[in-house]
């Protein structure tokens, strides 16, 4: 998604900028997500993300009761049992998030351009030192036109840059301003990444090597599911795709949790997290010894 206005200054749909982070590549990060994401993977951990339009968020926890966003011109609140939301009728205006006195209702997602975002970054550039910088995550980074130009701007300002990705589009354009691809592989199944996610794995890995044709480099990002794809013969076409790529540094093993699902209630959805399917310490401990043999 890429949006103008009227002085054809690229404007791109960010959800938050995260600062501080220790997760999202080397060093002390700023994490940039940008909202929208081409799959739906069942277990999404950020299903707030998977829109690239704006959207209302309702914490219910904090709501006290005080009606106040009842003002909303298009009748969205009611409370004739408790705090309904018909968000059929809702524009995501923000009018609402003006009126309520706890925070219980935020609008997710705003128009932001590159100049704004470079310039909310580089307050944390004290932090980043010799490793650290900004990572853009989401959502789908590279769903977003605009996100190359962010890119090459970043560096433009010599700040490190990483990129959490589905892998799904085409990124070699994005390969000289990127100094760390974090590649996710959901799953080296291609009916069960389909079922699963909604959409083929077969760009995800012909997107691959391009990219490492091209010189990126790479760090694989293996989310593990219990019952979906705790199997042998996953863990080795992981290790063998390692062998394949010329640029990759490693791989993270990342556990299932179910805290996402939770999440899904912020935007009018149920939560479906299932302890179930977080994986074992065998389970992960035998993806990681095959990875490292």
């Amino acid at each position: 998604m890429i949006r103008m206005n009227a002085a054809d200054d690229i404007k791109l749909s960010v959800a938050e900028i995260q600062r501080f982070c220790m997760h999202d590549g080397p060093g002390v990060r700023t994490t940039v997500f940008l909202k929208g994401c081409p799959m739906r993977c069942f277990w999404c951990h950020n299903p707030e993300m998977q829109s690239a339009e704006k959207e209302l968020l309702f914490f219910k926890n904090r709501c006290i009761g005080c009606r106040l966003c009842e003002q909303c011109g298009n009748g969205v609140h009611t409370f004739d049992k408790g705090h309904s939301i018909n968000r059929a009728l809702c524009v995501s205006c923000g009018e609402c998030e003006k009126n309520c006195p706890a925070s219980a209702l935020q609008i997710c997602g705003g128009d932001m351009s590159v100049d704004e975002i470079i310039r909310a970054v580089k307050k944390d550039a004290a932090f980043y030192g010799q490793t650290g910088g900004v990572t853009l995550s989401g959502g789908e980074p590279f769903l977003q036109s605009g996100t190359v130009k962010l890119l090459k701007a970043l560096k433009a300002e010599c700040i490190n840059t990483a990129v959490e990705t589905c892998g799904y589009y085409d990124v070699t354009d994005a390969v000289p301003y990127t100094d760390l691809f974090l590649w996710d592989i959901k799953d080296t199944d291609g009916a069960r990444h389909k079922k699963n996610t909604g959409r083929s794995n077969e760009p995800v890995f012909e997107n691959l090597f391009k990219a490492d044709m091209a010189g990126a480099k790479i760090r694989l990002r293996c989310i593990l599911v219990n019952g979906v794809n705790t199997d042998e013969k996953h863990y080795k076409a992981v290790a063998e795709l390692m062998k394949k790529l010329r640029n990759c540094t490693g791989a993270d093993v990342l556990p299932y949790h179910a805290y996402g699902g939770s999440k899904a209630e912020l935007t009018g959805g149920t939560d479906n997290g299932d302890k179930a399917l977080i994986p074992t310490e065998e389970q992960t401990g035998r993806f990681r010894e095959i990875i490292k043999n």
